[in-house]
């Protein structure tokens, strides 16, 4: 059963759980908006909090999530806390009606991320995932020329998802905090959901899980996915590259870049000391207008509660992702590939 919730008028009452690094950019944002009230934080560090209240000195301070949500009459509520703590914040606000923008991954097991999205079914209440890569100006530039036939077919699409390992996380690995990122858009842009998985992984600095992956998408179109994951790179890398009939597109994240590249009929090679090393294709840099994704991303999501849903990125695509980086793991743990069955939601 599902329960049909109203369009809401007015500025929204907004509450924010978890002052992490995530949190801190969902706070900035949040209280640069005219159309909400900040009305409460959430997060058990004292400095976190004061931090908070100097941007936002209305809104009142918890020291536990839980806490904010029994106490406050909230519209919605941005969970930005550990991911072992996304099930129960967000469970006890959808519980009350309050819509929730979950920070990906949605949450630290399929199993509840399946419960949150039945209950948020049966409440009414909007459930967005924060995949905020989706919210990329190159990436959506790139979405519309694939959903315009610029690809009559796509081949394969390649992603490149790597950096230092960042000192916060330990709760888990590449897979589910980074790896769920490239999934979601992988499908997003392919448009099917992938029959087969295969994922090699390697544990070299973090202390507790995987800081590196190498994984294999099938979908029943025929095109392939790619991933190279990992927490060892010495720079912050993140490109995406989109192979089909009539060319490459490739993406920037950081530069917020697409370029288009169109191989001649005849290519002309590029020599070097009398050898031709290189075939340059014709490539063009297409408009991109650079702006911050995070910020995209809440207003699509205060849209969703504005109107009552649906949400721009679905709990159901959250758990998607969310499932096939599970996939892979257990694709990496037993050394073979591994055939996806469809997820039955109700």
């Amino acid at each position: 059963m599902t329960t049909e919730r109203g369009p809401l008028a007015g500025r929204l009452r907004v509450g924010l759980a978890g002052l992490g690094t995530m949190g801190r950019n969902h706070l900035r944002n949040l209280v640069a908006r005219d159309d909400l009230t900040l009305v409460a934080v959430a997060d058990p560090l004292p400095a976190a909090l004061e931090g908070a209240r100097e941007l936002a000195p209305d809104a009142r301070g918890f020291a536990d999530p839980l806490a904010m949500i029994a106490e406050e009459t909230l519209d919605a509520l941005i969970v930005a806390v550990p991911t072992t703590l996304h099930h129960r914040v967000a469970m006890a606000a959808i519980a009350r009606r309050v819509s929730v923008l979950v920070e990906k991954p949605l949450a630290a097991t399929v199993e509840q991320g399946l419960e949150l999205v039945e209950r948020a079914r049966q409440t009414g209440a909007v459930l967005q995932v924060g995949h905020i890569e989706r919210f990329n100006p190159a990436v959506l530039a790139l979405g519309e020329k694939l959903r315009g036939g610029a690809l009559s077919r796509i081949f394969s699409i390649r992603t490149t998802r790597g950096g230092p390992l960042p000192e916060r996380i330990r709760d888990v690995g590449v897979a589910i905090d980074l790896a769920t990122h490239d999934v979601d858009i992988i499908c997003h842009l392919v448009g099917e959901r992938p029959i087969r998985a295969y994922a090699e992984t390697t544990r070299h600095v973090h202390t507790a899980h995987e800081d590196l992956l190498y994984g294999l998408l099938s979908f029943p179109g025929g095109a392939v996915g790619l991933l190279d994951v990992n927490w060892l790179t010495p720079e912050k890398q993140r490109r995406i590259a989109v192979l089909g009939a009539e060319g490459m597109f490739q993406v920037d994240y950081l530069s917020q870049s697409l370029t288009f590249t169109r191989g001649a009929a005849t290519l002309s090679p590029t020599y070097l000391d009398g050898y031709a090393p290189t075939f340059a294709g014709d490539t063009v840099a297409l408009p991109v207008r650079p702006a911050e994704p995070l910020r995209r991303e809440l207003d699509a999501f205060f849209g969703a509660v504005r109107s009552g849903g649906p949400a721009a990125i679905t709990g159901e695509e959250g758990l998607w992702a969310l499932r096939l980086a599970n996939i892979l793991l257990d694709s990496a743990a037993q050394g073979r590939p591994i055939d996806i069955e469809p997820l039955e939601v109700h």
